[in-house]
């Protein structure tokens, strides 16, 4: 049986390591890899490590070595045919038939890695050459030193169409093996084929192993290439396109590098382009990439969270500050939304207006950059604000249409856990921005724009201004009793509390909790008080709200969820009535048709028609 080598990176990308080991023996978390008693000889201390980021196991104790293949063959007792068979259906892929022309194809992309690696060696020579020493200079002029020069293995290519095939053919290759590889092109006005890159400097595109796939070539400056000729204008960039080695939608630039750099923790930076790259590496940012000239994809920001080892994963994608990088992030983010799942997700950055990472850093060094990546936003707040962003709100149709365009959103998230959390936040942030709108609009308020009228409540959000002791005895509940939580949370999350200690403290509330795991009111108790909520948890903690609501206070109450849930069906029921009786009065001291059919919408939820 023979298996391509690209199939068999394609298993090990679409696998993670300890999770098909952690199957089959206990596996526990040590830094950033996890450690295990060796399957293959008998120990007490574990010395059996995994590196998911390298994607191998070694037992400090045996010996024993490998990769996921290699494991399942030596724990499974199984032959390389069947552990292939075994680890691709896992994977969802389907093993290609053995063929003689497998075979082949197999041969030939080996002689294609290693043609793009004698092409990369002979670009990197022709930059140094004394016939190119204007080049050299200018790269040294960008900034770039020797060592990240080698590390990325910067080359240039020159102006003849023929030198680059007629030292690759003494070496030994033919055309048709050139023109596969995206070397050189098929001419239309001649038998002779001819380089497709020319008179470029040459940035090889390498593969997580560090194999040279394909080539990105940036157009020399005007003053040292001849003019160009009639209307022709070179592109700035050219790129290779894809061969049996190089899909473009599943490589990121600077990936080897980057791999390296995230197993020491260093943050995984998604910049556009090649040079932006190599300047943030070199400036000590080592965990950066690139996709190649297109937004990022599936399978781009997969490889972007395996890279990253630790429990969250959160890649800083860096975008330009003018609007072109507004629209290039809001795509981004609407890539992002449903692939997010737990601790998978990213942060959203942006540049001062007409820099970029390289001239960022060339005028403000490591330390702007730096400033930059501290202000990232995670993707919720980034969510929010671009739905905000140019929006008015002053009539209820208005607010319905924000409301409706980011619950649209949410349900773009495929992990349900995940879209439950981030629709507790944006109710959170609506809550919080539509409370702020009243206050606003009231005389003497910041927006001179905002209407005059009353605005009423969304239905499900009984205003509490008037009964801040009901408000009391829910948040009083939960804090006594968190483990509730997870039973009222929607409803929680729902709640409208005008009072804007209480308001404040139920935000908090939700987002504590949120992020813990067994909380017990103690410790809730405490977090909150550190958060500045002393003197309100005294308010709410107090025998004045137990007397009202006995099943706030401490103590054993298995029904607690339920009489909460109950006791806020009855505060909503209540403010319902209020709402009609206020709307009905409305209607009738004024003759207002509208306020009259809004009120009749009313009465038609309370009856559940």
């Amino acid at each position: 049986m023979t298996i391509s080598p690209r199939f068999l990176d394609e298993i090990r990308s679409r696998l993670v390591l300890s999770d098909i080991i952690g199957q089959r023996v206990r596996v526990t978390r040590a830094g950033r890899e996890f450690k295990a008693c060796c399957p293959f000889h008998k120990e007490k201390t574990p010395s059996f490590t995994i590196n998911d980021d390298k994607g191998f196991y070694h037992c400090f104790g045996c010996g024993a070595h490998g990769d996921v293949v290699n494991f399942v063959m030596q724990h499974d007792n199984l032959p390389f045919p069947e552990a292939v068979e075994q680890l691709a259906a896992r994977a969802g892929l389907q093993v290609p038939k053995s063929a003689p022309e497998d075979v082949q194809k197999a041969k030939r992309t080996r002689d294609l890695y290693a043609l793009m690696d004698a092409a990369a060696l002979w670009m990197q020579e022709n930059l140094w050459s004394p016939a190119n020493r204007n080049v050299l200079e200018y790269v040294q002029q960008r900034g770039f030193g020797p060592e990240t020069m080698q590390g990325f293995r910067i080359g240039y290519a020159p102006a003849d169409r023929q030198v680059l095939r007629n030292y690759l053919k003494g070496e030994g290759y033919s055309d048709a093996q050139m023109i596969e590889a995206g070397l050189i092109k098929k001419s239309d006005r001649s038998a002779e084929p001819y380089a497709f890159f020319r008179e470029r400097i040459m940035i090889p595109v390498t593969d997580r192993q560090g194999r040279v796939i394909a080539f990105g070539g940036r157009i020399l400056p005007d003053h040292m290439r001849p003019p160009d000729q009639g209307d022709y204008k070179p592109a700035k960039y050219m790129n290779s396109g894809e061969t049996p080695i190089f899909d473009k939608g599943r490589v990121l630039f600077g990936e080897s590098h980057a791999r390296h750099a995230a197993a020491q923790g260093a943050p995984i930076i998604v910049a556009e382009g090649y040079f932006d790259v190599i300047a943030l590496h070199q400036a000590g940012f080592k965990g950066a990439v690139a996709p190649m000239g297109t937004a990022l994809t599936e399978s781009q920001i997969a490889l972007l969270w395996k890279m990253i080892p630790a429990e969250i994963k959160e890649p800083v994608l860096c975008f330009d500050g003018d609007n072109a990088g507004r629209k290039a992030a809001l795509r981004a983010l609407e890539r992002f939304l449903p692939l997010l799942a737990a601790g998978q997700s990213a942060k959203i950055a942006f540049l001062p207006e007409g820099e970029d990472p390289d001239s960022l850093i060339k005028t403000g060094g490591a330390a702007a950059f730096s400033r930059i990546l501290d202000g990232a936003q995670p993707l919720i707040e980034y969510l929010w604000q671009s739905r905000m962003a140019g929006r008015s709100v002053d009539t209820p149709e208005k607010r319905a249409a924000l409301v409706a365009s980011l619950n649209a959103d949410v349900r773009q998230i495929a992990d349900r856990e995940v879209q439950k959390q981030y629709d507790i936040a944006i109710r959170a942030r609506v809550s919080d921005f539509l409370y702020k709108n009243r206050m606003d609009s009231r005389p003497g308020g910041k927006f001179k724009d905002a209407p005059s009228q009353k605005v009423m409540p969304p239905l499900r959000r009984p205003s509490l201004k008037a009964q801040d002791l009901t408000s009391r005895i829910l948040l009083a509940a939960v804090v006594n009793h968190p483990q509730i939580f997870e039973i009222v949370e929607e409803e929680l999350g729902a709640l409208y509390i005008s009072e804007p200690r209480l308001e404040r403290l139920r935000r908090d509330i939700l987002s504590v909790l949120a992020g813990m795991d067994d909380a017990d009111s103690q410790g809730l108790r405490r977090v909150l008080a550190d958060g500045g909520h002393g003197e309100t948890l005294d308010i709410v903690l107090s025998q004045s709200t137990y007397l009202h609501g006995r099943f706030a206070a401490p103590g054993e109450a298995p029904d607690t969820a339920q009489k909460w849930r109950d006791y806020y069906a009855d505060s909503l029921s209540r403010h319902l009535d209020q709402e009609l009786k206020a709307g009905w009065q409305e209607a009738f001291d004024n003759g207002d048709t509208t306020v009259e059919d809004r009120t009749k919408s009313l009465l038609a939820a309370r009856r559940g028609e």
